[in-house]
């Protein structure tokens, strides 16, 4: 047997030919795996079948005490003469909610939902389920994993000490029990040895989390005094903050006109980064979307890392002699010596992971980046409908009030977000591969090793043509500068027209074959712009006359209509003091003093002067200016004034012919 290359002269001599005999012995088989690889199979004390039939009958029992807690009255007037019935999971539109809590049980539930999906068995209590039954169990198990968690939520949403209790109780006995089986079997037969183990750890910071919430809020409300807890709510509630927020006065600043390089940055910083501004927060659902798509980024990033590295490695692994003679039967020809066609070909599947890791890092940051920048456009957009200005946030001029598509997309608006993040990653994920392969096989590994120059051998053959485009691309924006532009202190005109018109006709094919360049780097511009920025609801990847046929960003505007519409701060100052003097105790001049001033803005004990009436004078009509321009009263009120045969803002009123 003998191999020879064509005119390489590659292993053609006689004592080669000897060894080549020695490939082909009946050699005892060695193991396929090593027995370090080798993953006993473990079965922990509490299987998941067993922790899902003890958890589950516990939620159930502790659900029913909870609904036994809270009487449907509180949730619903005249329903079944307010008989016990289920509490609401999360006041998604009340800014007090506990925001921290809802979003560790979001995260619970999104972890569920990756186990569901990549897990042979959809429910853990049903092993060695048929493949033609499988489906109807993911089906079912899509309802089973929100039940099992949703007395989680309800024991929050109540706010009473014995629901604290019980979901302290149930929060350490999930938490517990995966901490447990996590300890007696951290190895795992699925994708990798560590998969189970690292997948898993989301849900338990978020049972942590919760495991710690419950005994702080309990403390919290033992020690409270037994005043009614809606005043001291409203007293300290975020809307009375963004209501003092926007009527103070403001300071004005020193900015100069023209601002440093280093205050330019650090403003184009904070506009990319979110950080908290007083007397403004973010929508829960906002929050519960930012926690969701961060334990996303978590879960897809782990498995497309566990699923693709560790098999390379093993390829890596397994690369000698009997690769190098397949590869020289089909032809391939990688080095002269056996031992370094080896290193060259594991040195090449080195920096393929090397290449598909950068890319899982470069994806995974700019995602977290988009969705960090897209919190500051959020806050920036809701501050905007909250003072009336709709046309800085919509091309048109919508009603912000609810409808069915609303609020379909109010309800959808977290699960979407989740999907185009995982959407997103997975795009960014394959074309920052493909490219850093090119760039590392294309340029990289050959000026190293000084072979396979195929890219700069077909630059080098047309230089002529690169340096026509670059000389002429260079040669028209100096022309256009100093010959065809003449710059005055007060106007720019056109010089040299006759000459403009000339270089202008000259040029004319040289610019076609710039503009298929431009053509090319516009399409790649377009596709990393769309690719980058897929995971963002917030704007839209279409033309902004076009924006509607968005299904992403149509669902954000409905999201931000309901949003500004129903959980608007002032509006809830504004049904707070007209429900503060029936519940308010107090003598009778200080209670309409204080419902008059705003929730108490400007107390003061002693007889106004001239300038505190003056601030009082001007804090009302701010107040009256912002309740004019709420878009949540706007459209009640044009109604009223058109059934009261007026118009608005004064305008005369037209009598019907």
């Amino acid at each position: 047997m003998s191999v020879t290359g064509a005119g390489n002269g590659t292993w053609s001599t006689e004592a080669e030919e000897e060894n080549y005999d020695d490939w082909y012995l009946d050699l005892p088989a060695e193991p396929s795996t090593p027995p370090h690889e080798i993953i006993v199979p473990c079965n922990p004390t509490v299987p998941d079948h067993l922790y899902h039939l003890i958890v589950a009958p516990l939620s159930l029992a502790v659900l029913l005490v909870v609904s036994l807690l809270v009487r449907r009255r509180r949730l619903c007037k005249g329903c079944l003469n307010g008989v016990p019935g289920l509490p609401s999971p999360v006041n998604f539109l009340h800014p007090d909610a506990q925001k921290a809590g809802a979003a560790a049980v979001f995260g619970v539930l999104f972890c569920s939902l990756c186990r569901l999906v990549l897990d042979p068995d959809p429910l853990p209590f049903l092993a060695g389920s048929s493949l033609q039954n499988r489906e109807y169990w993911k089906i079912l198990a899509l309802l089973y994993y929100p039940a099992l968690y949703y007395p989680l939520l309800a024991c929050m949403s109540i706010r009473h000490g014995a629901g604290y209790f019980l979901g302290g109780i149930l929060s350490w006995l999930h938490c517990g029990i995966l901490i447990w089986q996590k300890i007696q079997c951290p190895q795992s037969l699925k994708f990798h040895r560590y998969y189970a183990l690292l997948s898993v750890l989301p849900q338990l910071l978020c049972f942590l989390l919760l495991s710690f919430l419950y005994p702080a809020w309990l403390l919290k409300k033992c020690k409270q005094d037994k005043k009614s807890e809606d005043s001291q709510v409203a007293e300290k509630s975020y809307c009375v903050e963004y209501l003092q927020t926007i009527l103070k006065k403001k300071k004005k600043s020193n900015s100069p006109l023209n601002p440093s390089l280093p205050s330019r940055s650090w403003r184009f910083l904070n506009s990319c980064l979110y950080s908290p501004q007083q007397g403004f927060q973010l929508p829960l659902k906002l929050i519960i979307s930012a926690t969701v798509c961060g334990i996303c980024i978590y879960q897809v990033a782990l498995l497309m890392l566990v699923g693709f590295l560790p098999t390379v490695q093993k390829i890596r692994a397994s690369i000698d002699m009997e690769v190098i003679l397949m590869l020289a039967g089909f032809g391939l020809n990688i080095a002269e010596d056996r031992n370094e066609a080896i290193d060259l070909i594991k040195y090449y599947l080195w920096a393929l992971e090397v290449c598909y890791v950068s890319a899982l890092v470069l994806s995974c940051a700019l995602t977290v980046c988009m969705l960090v920048r897209s919190l500051v456009l959020h806050r920036s957009n809701l501050k905007a409908l909250y003072r009336g200005a709709v046309s800085e946030v919509f091309l048109h001029n919508p009603a912000l009030r609810p409808s069915r598509s609303a609020i379909f997309c109010w309800m959808s608006f977290t699960s979407y977000q989740t999907a185009v993040t995982c959407i997103g990653l997975l795009l960014q994920q394959v074309v920052f591969f493909i490219c850093t392969i090119l760039i590392t096989f294309l340029v990289i590994v050959p000026i190293v090793y000084g072979k396979n120059l195929l890219l700069f051998r077909i630059l080098e053959a047309m230089w002529p043509f690169w340096a026509l485009l670059v000389l002429a691309l260079i040669g028209q924006h100096l022309c256009a500068r100093f010959a065809f532009l003449t710059i005055s202190a007060t106007n720019r005109e056109l010089n040299n027209r006759r000459a403009l018109y000339l270089v202008t006709y000259l040029l004319f094919p040289v610019n076609v074959l710039l503009g298929v360049i431009m053509g090319i780097w516009r399409v790649v511009i377009s596709a990393l712009f769309n690719i980058v920025h897929m995971c963002r609801l917030d704007i839209s990847l279409l033309h902004r006359a076009v924006e509607t046929f968005d299904p992403g960003y149509r669902t954000y505007c409905h999201f931000l209509k309901i949003e500004a519409s129903q959980s608007h701060p002032m509006m809830r100052t504004f049904c707070f003091l007209l429900m503060q003097p029936s519940s308010y105790e107090g003598p009778p001049g200080q209670k309409a003093g204080d419902v008059e001033e705003g929730i108490q803005l400007m107390q003061s004990k002693k007889p106004l002067m001239k300038g505190v009436l003056s601030r009082q004078s001007r804090t009302r009509w701010w107040l009256a200016y912002t309740l004019l321009n709420n878009p949540s009263l706007l459209a009640f009120r044009t109604s009223r004034l058109r059934l009261a045969g007026s118009m608005p803002n004064g305008m005369p009123t037209v009598e019907p012919k």
